[in-house]
């Protein structure tokens, strides 16, 4: 059904839950689906980077167990944020050496936040790493990554799941959220903190809700809400939940064949 097909893979953002975009892509790959093309935000862009690479999904979960999320040496120092983004960049630059777009297998979209001018700001040539960091810059854990002189943040402030890039150069979607909104208990918003994070994730799933339902398939699991979106002890468990949600979702419509 998809050998005729070029495919528009679309990554959200969602930290740690990220790495369910990595078990989604296994399952391609072991159904023999490649895309043609990528877009994605924060984490996603990140994943995103790391397949447009044609790196392997081994070396894709090395990436991000290895990236050290809070380390001393990268408090930021007369900038906002805790984390100084831009001090990543030699790690990335081990993963991605020729630092461009253009050295890509596939096509990629990195989408991230102009903190000046408050509007999205895609990348898809030119300087591969900086983007990067910048679309997964969340505020205010990490601080925002200067580029052209603009400062620029996460991606999901803006558009957590880009899949516009892709419908003009595809004819089939496939795309993954792991932003994932859930009923909750009264119990659960008791502070100030639960009550912004719940608050900011039904904004960024309002807003990207409508774009979701039009991909042609499309996964969203909702075990990973029980994942810390910074807690790295959930990269197994997220892969692992991406991989079964995606060999479901593949398998039902290779059935229908």
């Amino acid at each position: 059904m998809l050998e005729d097909k070029s495919i528009g893979l679309i990554l959200s953002g969602g930290g740690v839950r990220g790495m369910a975009h990595i078990g989604l892509i296994k399952a391609m790959r072991e159904h023999q689906i490649e895309a043609k093309v990528v877009a994605g935000t924060s984490i996603g862009a990140l994943v995103g980077a790391l397949y447009a690479n044609d790196n392997s999904v081994e070396d894709m979960l090395k990436f991000f167990k290895e990236t050290p999320l809070f380390q001393y040496s990268f408090f930021a120092i007369n900038k906002p944020g805790f984390i100084d983004t831009e001090r990543y960049f030699n790690i990335f630059k081990h993963f991605f050496p020729e630092n461009d777009f253009k050295n890509l297998k596939r096509p990629l979209f990195v989408v991230a936040t102009d903190l000046l001018k408050g509007t999205e700001k895609v990348f898809y040539d030119g300087e591969l790493i900086k983007p990067l960091l910048a679309s997964a810059a969340l505020p205010p854990v990490f601080s925002p990554v200067t580029i052209d002189g603009v400062l620029y943040a996460d991606g999901g402030i803006m558009n957590n799941f880009p899949k516009e890039y892709v419908d003009h150069i595809t004819d089939y979607t496939i795309g993954s959220n792991v932003s994932i909104t859930v009923p909750l208990e009264k119990k659960d918003l008791r502070n100030s903190f639960q009550l912004t994070a719940r608050v900011t994730s039904l904004m960024i799933h309002a807003s990207n809700h409508e774009k979701m339902m039009e991909c042609d398939l499309f996964i969203e699991p909702s075990e990973l809400e029980t994942i810390g979106v910074l807690d790295k002890k959930g990269i197994e468990n997220a892969f692992n939940i991406g991989y079964e949600h995606g060999s479901r979702a593949l398998e039902r419509l290779l059935a229908k064949t």
